[in-house]
């Protein structure tokens, strides 16, 4: 299928061709009819990807502060190459159409194939001919509503949730401060409302517009006229509301709100403008100052926009998909008329030259639609079968073949981590292919092929396990779907690398482990890299054998998560430790030569750090201090092994030195090397052992046996006495 596509580094917008989407359960495949250009935020993006790199920092301050902790936490080249990843790849525009169901997807009752639907998203409602969209981000359209008005379902919606902020009362009178296309259905919106607007803008045809639309008055905003309106339709006291709907970096808009907003009015910002508060107007005045989050209530909610969780109507009226449902209600009932803002519609086929003359002004307009294919004429997309594909399961274990050709590899997620810590360290190496790469989601597919080399990109999982031609296949999605995607890809006879963590309960390990009995297969390795780190290696042959048991402190300064991570999705995603914890207890396991026999944990009041200790058969023990409350400017990692009178130190995998009694030796220089975790040679071991058949980097024992410890953490913390780890196969 198609799709309009951005690269941030380089300004290139594309139309490309990409997987088609599959249809997933909660929610429905959509054949786009109608999609909306949104004039002001699309075109600030696209204006932005031509800029310079310096200018992109400029306009991205946010985005220049997490560069800089990350650099602080991972170094420069990891920072680097994520940076670089991230903006060296194809971005999506568009968050607005109208389509129809192609595909209902397991637990949707409330459309039908055949439906026209209008969708919500920046990332379901994109500019492609085909779309998944979740139950939450998308409304039914009503009968006579025509597709290429309920395409503005989305951007009303906006709208419609700043004019809820603004809480208008019917004979108030409100100011409108931009009259793009935002501004122009907030007009709309509140003379629907019963109340009087003034609209400000410099563009004279946006005001003749807003005037025929509803506006009382509308002026530019250097004019005497806006003041006089404002005067004549208050008695002289001033707007009850100003609604902040223009962009750029002047502050008059505020200014402005300021000046002539009554006393304890309210200013609500929708747009993205610059927002210097004058302190003396806003104070004197006590000017309520609000902002209007997007679609509305749910909106960066993962449970609600992803998983279909609604909120009870009784606490939350509006949600941002009753505001969809309600605005193409006011469109149908009259109340809103979105088609004099439609200035141009294009075919699909043209959205490369449609963007290219917006952005040079050759065309000026408040809306622009792209039209697409129809729905009736386009061909349907073939029902998928979840299945697992038949393939051949030897009896029993059987030594693999030793492969005279490239090993190929097919990765299942193409994710940040994939892309900046795996793949580069893949792409190029003699005797490694990159067959496939398979994501949920069509245009992350396209991005992995175009900067790997992957020689095929698709949606289609079974595909790409029922491959002969593939030997290994990568797993590198989201925590909750590794043990369920390693079984399959074991029972299908492929070797499996799978991003830690193996499995978040005891239930989906004891299925992997039945899948390799059943299969005979047990080609599998967890990415547990810190084990290969070169500088840790060569640490740990410096230390040289232990005669006595051994006592190892790892500080893990984790740091806090973002709002909105999806580490954060513990009922679906599991704990945080449970996520990555497995590196660690496996690091220490690795340096102490043994698997661990019990666990204690224990955790301080009032926040998320965790206390570890593992105890292992010799009596040595290993703590793991994993903390979230730690400065970002503190190494990430630190270790300490102390034995037989010496001490290993290992300062986040910069520097290390082994003490002796006697003296200090630097592993290598005492000068910090460049921060390597070991990915590179643990890819070089995976790979090694495909094609020479020979035994898997780490012992499947070895892989259960750190999962087993790292599933028993909860169960420790919550009896807060140690759990004893009985044998795995």
């Amino acid at each position: 299928m198609k799709q309009v596509v951005q690269n941030y580094k380089s300004g290139e917008l594309t139309l490309l061709d990409v997987p088609a989407p599959r249809c997933k359960p909660g929610g429905v495949l959509v054949r786009s009819a109608f999609s909306l250009i949104s004039t002001g935020t699309e075109m600030m993006k696209v204006s932005e990807a031509g800029m310079s790199m310096l200018g992109k920092a400029r306009s991205r301050p946010d985005q220049v502060a997490k560069v800089v902790q990350s650099v602080a936490a991972n170094g420069v080249p990891a920072t680097y190459r994520k940076v670089m990843g991230k903006l060296d790849s194809y971005t999506p525009l568009g968050y607005s159409l109208c389509g129809v169901v192609e595909q209902v997807g397991a637990g949707i009752d409330d459309v039908k194939v055949g439906d026209v639907v209008a969708c919500a998203g920046n990332e379901h409602a994109l500019h492609a001919e085909l779309n998944w969209v979740p139950k939450n981000l998308y409304a039914p359209v009503p009968d006579g509503v025509a597709p290429r008005h309920a395409a503005f379902g989305t951007v009303g919606s906006i709208a419609l949730q700043g004019v809820r902020q603004g809480e208008s009362r019917l004979g108030e009178v409100a100011l409108v401060i931009g009259l793009g296309l935002i501004g122009q259905l907030v007009t709309q919106l509140l003379n629907a409302s019963g109340v009087r607007v003034v609209g400000v803008d410099p563009d004279p045809a946006r005001c003749e517009l807003a005037e025929r639309l509803g506006a009382a008055a509308c002026g530019d905003p250097g004019s005497a006229s806006v003041e006089s309106a404002v005067a004549e339709l208050t008695g002289g006291m001033g707007v009850d509301q100003v609604y902040l709907a223009a962009g750029g970096s002047s502050n008059q808009p505020v200014e402005l709100a300021a000046r002539l907003c009554r006393d304890r009015g309210r200013v609500i910002d929708i747009g993205k403008c610059r927002l210097d508060l004058p302190w003396n107007a806003y104070y004197e005045k006590e000017l309520d100052v609000r902002f209007s989050r997007s679609y509305g209530p749910g909106r960066y909610d993962p449970e609600y926009e992803l998983q279909g969780r609604d909120y009870p109507i009784g606490y939350v009226r509006w949600t941002e998909r009753r505001n969809l449902a309600c605005f193409l209600d006011l469109i149908a009932r009259g109340s809103v008329d979105v088609e004099p803002l439609v200035s141009h519609v294009a075919d699909f086929e043209d959205a490369v030259e449609t963007y290219r003359r917006l952005e040079e002004g050759e065309l000026k307009a408040v809306a622009v639609l792209f039209r697409y294919a129809s729905a009736g004429d386009a061909p349907a997309v073939e029902a998928p079968e979840m299945t697992v594909p038949e393939v051949p399961r030897p009896s029993g274990r059987t030594a693999p073949a030793r492969r005279s050709g490239p090993v190929r590899l097919a990765f299942v997620g193409a994710g940040n981590y994939a892309s900046s810590m795996l793949l580069p360290h893949l792409t190029g190496r003699d005797g490694v292919e990159l067959s496939t790469v398979v994501t949920t989601t069509a245009l992350s597919a396209a991005n992995a092929r175009r900067k790997f080399g992957f020689g095929k990109a698709t949606t289609d999982l079974d595909a790409v396990l029922g491959d002969p031609a593939v030997d290994a296949v990568f797993v590198v999605t989201r925590h909750s779907s590794h043990a369920e995607l390693t079984r399959r890809a074991l029972l299908a006879g492929k070797a499996v690398f799978v991003e830690k963590p193996l499995a978040l309960s005891e239930e989906e390990l004891a299925g992997v482990l039945a899948a390799v009995e059943e299969s005979g297969n047990d080609r599998i390795q967890v990415g547990f890299n810190r084990r290969f780190a070169p500088l840790l290696r060569e640490a740990r042959e410096l230390f040289g054998a232990r005669t006595g048991p051994a006592s190892l402190r790892y500080l893990v300064n984790a740091g806090r998560l973002e709002h909105g991570s999806w580490y954060l999705r513990q009922d679906t995603e599991g704990s945080r430790f449970a996520g990555e914890g497995g590196h660690f207890v496996d690091t220490a396991s690795w340096l102490l030569d043994a698997d661990p026999v019990s666990v204690y944990a224990a955790a301080p009041a009032g926040n998320e750090d965790l206390q570890i200790v593992l105890c292992y058969p010799d009596g040595s023990t290993a703590t793991i201090s994993y903390v979230t409350s730690g400065p970002s400017s503190f190494p990430k990692e630190t270790l300490d092994l102390v034995a037989d009178g010496k001490v290993l130190r290992l300062d986040d995998f910069t520097r290390a030195a082994v003490y002796d009694g006697r003296r200090r030796q630097w592993v290598g220089s005492r000068l910090p090397k460049a921060r390597d975790k070991g990915q590179n040679a643990e890819l070089a071991a995976f790979v090694r052992a495909v094609r020479t058949g020979g035994p898997m980097p780490v012992p499947l024992e070895s892989l259960a046996a750190t999962t087993t410890a790292t599933l028993a953490v909860p169960t420790a913390l919550a009896s807060g006495v140690p759990v004893t780890l009985a044998g795995v196969r």
